[in-house]
Order: C-alpha cells, then sequence, then structure tokens
C-alpha cells in the first residue's frame, strides 16, 4: 500500500470509528494505538476496509508511513494526554507535518497549544467533532479551528467524512486558535441543557401524570413528528420503550438516578461567567446533573423531609402544555448558547461564522434538530441577534411561552423540580423586563462600597444621598 494521506492515532471507541469513516471514505489512512495489542483487533474488525489501512505498533513506522507533508489525528483523552502525545510526535516530524486534536478538549488548551505552534512554526488544528461513536462511524459534525492555511489543507477529507445535510457537508473551519473547541463545547453545553428539558418533561410525565415508561416514549414519539422533532426526542422515545431483558421491566425503571458527565457543560457555563453572557438553562443543567450525582445527599433529604414532588390533580396539565413547554424552552436555550458564542466572537477576536456553526450542527451532531434550519436563515438575516428576538422565534414564543409557565408553576408547586424549565421561564421573563429591580442592587453597591450608578434623568456617574451622611459620621 501506498504512504496513507492522513493517520489516526487513539483507537478508542472515536478513533477506531472516525478511522473507519476516513477509509469508509476512500482515504488511505495508517493507525497506531498506545497499546499495541489492540490494533490487530481493530484491522480484524474493519473487515473489507482493512484495504485501506495500514496499522503500526511503533510510532515511528506510523510516523514513515505517511505521506509528506504529514497530517495526524490525536484521538485521545483531553488534557494532559494530548500534550505528552505531541511531545513524543514532533520529534519525529518534519516542519510542515500537521497535528490535528480532535478530542474533546478544553479551548484554553487549542488556544494554547495554537500558539506553541505558531511559535515553532509548525501547522496544527483543534477541531470539535459530534456525534458519538455513531457519528464518527458514518458522519459527524466537525467545527474546525486553527489557521486557515492548515483547515484548507484536510478540509477534503473532513468534509467527506462528516455528515450531510441536503448534500452539504457538515464540517466548518470557525476560526483560529481554540475557536473550533469553543463551538464544541457550547454545542455540549447546549445538549446537556436540551437533555436535562427532555428529561423534566419525562418526569413531569412519570410523576405527576402517573403514566408509565411505554406511555411517554409515545409521547415522545408523537412530538418527533411535530415542531420538536430531533435526535434526542427521538432517541427519548426509543430508551422509554425499551424493555430489560434480565428482569423485563421497562429498562428506564432499571437506570439508577445519577448522572455522569464529562465536564463540558461544566466549561459552557464557566466560559459564560467570564463573557458576562447569561446560559441558565444550561447552568440548571449542569447543576441538576451535579445533584443526581449526590444520591446520598438526596436520599437523606427525602427521609427528612419527605419527597416533595407528587401526583398532580387530573386535567391540571395537558401532554400540549408540556409539549409547549418544550418547544419554548429549547428556543430559550439555543439563544443563550448563541448569544455566547456571540460574546466569545467579539472577546477573542473570531470570525465565527454564526449561520454556518447553525448548519453544521443540524445533521450528524447529538443536538441536531429541525429548528437548526430556521435558526440558521435567522442567524443569517441578522446574525448579532438575539434569536428570541428574531421574527420566526418570537412567534414561536409568542404561541408556546404559555405552555413553559403553566408546566413551570404548576410543576413547582406539586413539588416536582424542573430546574430548567423553570430557568428557561425566569430568562425568558427577565429578558422581557423593561424594568428590572437592579435599581435597588446599585443603590445597594453605592452604599456600602462609593460604586456609584446612573440615573434615568441625565447621563453620568453619580452617588446618593448617603454618601454624604457616611462621610459626615
Amino acid at each position: 500500500m501506498s504512504a496513507a494521506e492522513i493517520g489516526v492515532i487513539g483507537l478508542g471507541t472515536m478513533g477506531a470509528m472516525l478511522a473507519l469513516n476516513i477509509a469508509d471514505n476512500g482515504f488511505a489512512v495508517a493507525v497506531h494505538n498506545r497499546t499495541a495489542a489492540r490494533i490487530p483487533e481493530f484491522m480484524e474488525k474493519a473487515g473489507d476496509l482493512a484495504r485501506r489501512i495500514t496499522g503500526h505498533a511503533e510510532l515511528e513506522d506510523f510516523v514513515k508511513g505517511l505521506a509528506s507533508p504529514r497530517n495526524i489525528i490525536l484521538m485521545v483523552p483531553a488534557g494532559d494526554a494530548v500534550d505528552a502525545q505531541i511531545e513524543q510526535l514532533r520529534p519525529l516530524l518534519d516542519v510542515d507535518d500537521m497535528v490535528i486534536d480532535a478530542g474533546n478538549a478544553n479551548f484554553h488548551d487549542s488556544e494554547r497549544r495554537a500558539k506553541a505552534s505558531e511559535e515553532a512554526g509548525v501547522p496544527f488544528l483543534g477541531i470539535g467533532v459530534s456525534g458519538g461513536a455513531e457519528g464518527a462511524r458514518f458522519g459527524p459534525s466537525i467545527m474546525g479551528g486553527g489557521t486557515p492555511e492548515a483547515w484548507d489543507r484536510v478540509a477534503h477529507i473532513l468534509k467527506a467524512i462528516s455528515a450531510k445535510y441536503e448534500g452539504q457537508p457538515c464540517a466548518t473551519y470557525m476560526g483560529t486558535g481554540g475557536a473550533g473547541h469553543f463551538v464544541k463545547t457550547v454545542h455540549n453545553g447546549i445538549e446537556y441543557a436540551d437533555m436535562q428539558l427532555i428529561a423534566e418533561a419525562y418526569g413531569v410525565m412519570r410523576d405527576g401524570m402517573g403514566m408509565d415508561a411505554a406511555a411517554c416514549g409515545a409521547v415522545f414519539d408523537r412530538w418527533n413528528k411535530g415542531l420538536l422533532q430531533s435526535y434526542l426526542i427521538e432517541i427519548s422515545g426509543k430508551v422509554s420503550a425499551a424493555t430489560d431483558p434480565e428482569t423485563g421491566n421497562p429498562m428506564l425503571d432499571m437506570i439508577l438516578d445519577r448522572a455522569g458527565q464529562k465536564g463540558t457543560g461544566r466549561w459552557t457555563v464557566i466560559e459564560s461567567q467570564m463573557l458576562g453572557a447569561p446560559v441558565p438553562v444550561i447552568e440548571a443543567a449542569v447543576v441538576a446533573r451535579n445533584m443526581s450525582a449526590q444520591r446520598d445527599l438526596r436520599l437523606a433529604g427525602a427521609k427528612a423531609f419527605g419527597p416533595t414532588g407528587g401526583a398532580m390533580a387530573d386535567g391540571t396539565l395537558s401532554l400540549d402544555d408540556l409539549e409547549q413547554a418544550l418547544i419554548a424552552g429549547k428556543v430559550l436555550c439555543y439563544a443563550q448558547g448563541f448569544e455566547l458564542l456571540i460574546k466569545a466572537r467579539a472577546e477573542y477576536d473570531w470570525d465565527l461564522p454564526m449561520a454556518e456553526i447553525a448548519k453544521v450542527w443540524r445533521e450528524g451532531c447529538i443536538i441536531r434538530s429541525a429548528m437548526l434550519n430556521d435558526m440558521a436563515s435567522a442567524l443569517t438575516d441578522a446574525p448579532e441577534q438575539n434569536l428570541a428576538l428574531a421574527p420566526y422565534f418570537a412567534d414561536v414564543l409568542r404561541k408556546n411561552v404559555a405552555g413553559l409557565r403553566k408546566v413551570a408553576v404548576v410543576a413547582m408547586g406539586a413539588g416536582q423540580p424542573v430546574p430548567a424549565l423553570a430557568a428557561a421561564l425566569n430568562y425568558f421573563d427577565t429578558l422581557t423586563s423593561a424594568r428590572t429591580t437592579a435599581n435597588m442592587l446599585q443603590a445597594q453597591r453605592d452604599y456600602f462600597g462609593a460604586h456609584s450608578f446612573e440615573r434615568t434623568d441625565k447621563d453620568g456617574s453619580h452617588h446618593g444621598p448617603w454618601l454624604d451622611q457616611h462621610l459626615q459620621g
């Protein structure tokens, strides 16, 4: 076999699937794994695609098996492992050889690696890849970050292996440095929020309406034919309908209510705070996962106070109310995510292509949704506008926010936790408040710290009469 056009290091689930995807699209690919025993296992499972794949137990042989200038994708755990792999690789590479970090990296790490590569005069790409194992194998959403020249060098491969929406590749260059990984981070934050909103709707059906898992699944299936059509609603219907082969019980009823996370949602919240871009629905979703992990504490709380969540009176809420609540919550969740991207674009001097981000997320990624096409159109017309104020989505909210309000109020009144739905409602109510209570905050800040405030009747910075009283003793 001739020298491979691209290489993949790391044959875990995502790396293995991505390598097969590359080979399936007609490219010769070289692979390497730190644990060499994994390589023959992978080659055997590759079947007919093995003819386009060369496995190398030794890193030096892997590098020699690549055509120059070399392009090497790293699919290793984020963090120190990436730096260690780059440190091992660089002495073996020529100055034009490029390292591509396709893991779930913190964008600050990608910024640092991009800067170090620029100073060394070597190319580097940090790309966000979304879609899970299935997406990696058959077409993920790809968000590129680095120099335009580095992206252009491998764009033909990345676009070929990406998901397609009506024939258009879901792979786009996002900007320099860590831009690609930042966009992926926001994607994951939205993913956390969307999942939590769906979970809360399931909780209302299960605990508030007394519906079994199969009935909940049927509702999700129906919702997936309307405005809520999305991958996450689709799989929620499937997991609700599944039966545990060991007990015969609904699979959902056998799963412990303790959620895991890898930290990307938390990163979204941290960056939102640093940029002053509120994402309360995403933040509520992260907090909910953290609370779920504290199961012993929750059990102690239920013992001390009694479980607060109870059945709702018949007819208090309808499934139509719940559908409206999810629609409104989803719009507001995405609006917050894109608002964060807008703030990041200004802060980091990235030319983030807002409409293209929505387009890239239309297929392949976890948050793919029918709404994203309309979001792409809205962001094409007004890339700096909050999506909640875009004419199409403002109309969607007018039609559905009453359901969000009803579900949040009724659920909380019944002791049913709905933190993300409540956060969405509070965000909407604050967004639509012409006058908030922040004047009280400013008065307090001026009273204890002489921080000053603006007046409603004239420009400039001012102090209240209490300041003179302080100075006079």
